[in-house]
């Protein structure tokens, strides 16, 4: 179980509030619930649900979820906003997943919170029946390879946003609002490799912007962004 996020549970339920961060909100709940519904899925696995969120936007689309999460607070507040939900704890690698049970299976920003990427991925391509999708949204690999968390403001000159050994995949570990968790950087190659390794074929890829929120949020969001949504088909 990860220890850092069940200390930072109840700081993360207080930042999540009822609607959501920037990101979420303004950048990746439109684009990914609009793949869901292109897709129409009747069971879906959410590898790393949290505090449930995505889950529960699925479960009001009438969609059946199972939310896995390895932080037993997040899985007890999941319980508590969502009691007729599916909700477990156990971490992506070791979870016990009927094979094939499900039509899609979403890693909302969790893909960078699990420390064996091959495991987990083992575990969550074979949870997808044939021809089923994986819905990843996940920190751009300039982001997790930046040399400190967000912008650097100089005393002189414009604000940059550096990066450095790129290449070299690390874990890392990030804190803000109370939240003190290790993410793991990959470069993005490490991400493609992994996935094309499993037969799987890639249908969508985008980096969308922010397209609400404060004006002045938004406008440094769009310069450097943050995230990048990938759908991946599993053959039939």
């Amino acid at each position: 179980m990860s220890t850092e996020w069940e200390a930072s549970a109840a700081a993360w339920i207080a930042i999540q509030g009822e609607s959501g961060d920037f990101g979420r909100v303004h950048v990746l709940d439109a684009p990914m619930l609009a793949l869901v519904d292109e897709r129409a899925p009747a069971r879906v696995l959410d590898v790393g649900c949290g505090e449930g969120r995505f889950c529960r936007m699925l479960a009001s689309r009438g969609i059946a979820t199972t939310g896995i999460d390895p932080a037993v607070t997040l899985i007890q507040q999941a319980q508590a906003l969502h009691s007729g939900g599916d909700y477990r704890v156990a971490d992506a690698e070791t979870m016990a997943i009927a094979p094939g049970g499900h039509d899609m299976a979403v890693c909302y920003l969790s893909l960078i919170d699990m420390p064996d990427l091959d495991a987990a991925l083992a575990r969550i391509v074979a949870a997808i029946r044939p021809g089923g999708d994986l819905l990843i949204a996940n920190l751009t690999s300039f982001n997790t390879a930046a040399t400190h968390l967000g912008w650097l403001k100089p005393l002189i000159g414009e604000a940059s946003f550096p990066i450095d050994h790129y290449l070299e995949e690390r874990p890392r570990r990030t804190a803000w609002q109370g939240v003190d968790i290790i993410n793991h950087h990959r470069p993005l190659k490490r991400y493609m490799q992994a996935l094309l390794g499993h037969g799987l074929t890639l249908t969508h890829f985008d980096e969308p912007p922010a397209t609400g929120g404060p004006a002045d949020k938004r406008d440094r969001y769009n310069r450097v962004p943050n995230f990048h949504i990938m759908m991946w088909r599993k053959p039939d």
